[in-house]
């Protein structure tokens, strides 16, 4: 009998939950960065584990004082991602000194009614006495089992898996077997754009940047063309991601477009753009794209 079911994965920001999803569906299905709130929507990881299909909910990072629009609809949108959820892992960076933020998710867990786990994460960073008396710290009544994973390195991981395969409902497989996410080409090629900002750009411009695939072009040899805008909201900013002689824009391009040709295992041919548009965090059609509520940032 086949099983399915969706688990939310939640958790601080930069806590390593696209390292972990990544790693559990054995391919690069979501971005990964060192710097927290990389992760804008929600985004589905398909994993098969024998007989069962477990869908990973991968959520922008929860952090507790949201202030821009943006931000505040990325928080609605991880906690609504666990209304209908089978199951709740909660991923905590083990080698983090204030779990602040973490408490307050566990807080807003200890009477929800779905089946809740605990992973932390980055143990190859801690010695093995602050871990034990980190699990014991984060020992809670409703939550079912602790994991200690290294999910960079792989370590772990199955222990994740034969967990949620075991547990998750009967049920069809929701996805085909070789899908490994809902995420479009045309978002997935955008967001490894992104990414590739994110690692390039040390300051604090990478936050206020989105890129959109304006165009995809398929063509008979197999290679795709895309043509990608990077928003910008201010003309000061435009020369930063442009860099001298266009060597920075060029370097991004470069970086992601070898990503793209080995995920896609096809040519591709990325051509980005840079444009000034001030007010992207105020356009409905973006947040839209990405699965976000655009009104619920609002409130």
């Amino acid at each position: 009998m086949t099983k399915c079911g969706f688990v939310a994965v939640v958790g601080a920001p930069n806590a390593g939950k696209s390292t972990l999803i990544n790693d559990l569906v054995g391919s690069k299905v979501t971005i990964v960065s060192p710097k927290v709130q990389t992760t804008r929507n929600r985004i589905l990881g398909v994993v098969v584990e024998g007989e069962t299909q477990i869908i990973l909910v991968d959520t922008p990072g929860i952090f507790s004082t949201p202030k821009r629009r943006l931000e505040k609809a990325m928080v609605r949108s991880a906690w609504e991602s666990l209304s209908d959820a089978d199951g709740i892992m909660v991923i905590v960076d083990a080698n983090r000194k204030n779990f602040e933020e973490t408490e307050t998710i566990l807080a807003k867990l200890e009477h929800h009614k779905t089946r809740v786990v605990l992973v932390l994460n980055k143990i190859d960073l801690i010695s093995k006495d602050n871990l034990l008396s980190l699990a014991q710290a984060f020992s809670r009544p409703f939550i079912d089992q602790i994991f200690m994973v290294s999910a960079l390195k792989g370590n772990g991981t199955q222990a994740i898996k034969d967990y949620w395969s075991a547990r998750l409902p009967e049920g069809p497989w929701l996805f085909p077997e070789d899908q490994l996410s809902d995420l479009s080409e045309r978002l997935l090629s955008a967001e490894i754009t992104r990414e590739e900002i994110f690692n390039r750009l040390h300051q604090e411009l990478p936050y206020s940047i989105w890129v959109e695939t304006e165009n995809w072009e398929e063509f008979k040899d197999g290679s795709v063309k895309i043509n990608q805008v990077i928003y910008v909201q201010r003309e000061s900013q435009k020369p930063i991601v442009l860099g001298h002689g266009g060597n920075q824009i060029k370097a991004i391009g470069a970086a992601a477009r070898r990503q793209l040709t080995a995920i896609l295992k096809r040519p591709i041919h990325l051509f980005l753009q840079v444009k000034v548009r001030g007010n992207w965090i105020e356009n409905p059609r973006l947040y839209a794209s990405v699965g976000l509520d655009f009104k619920s940032g609002g409130s």
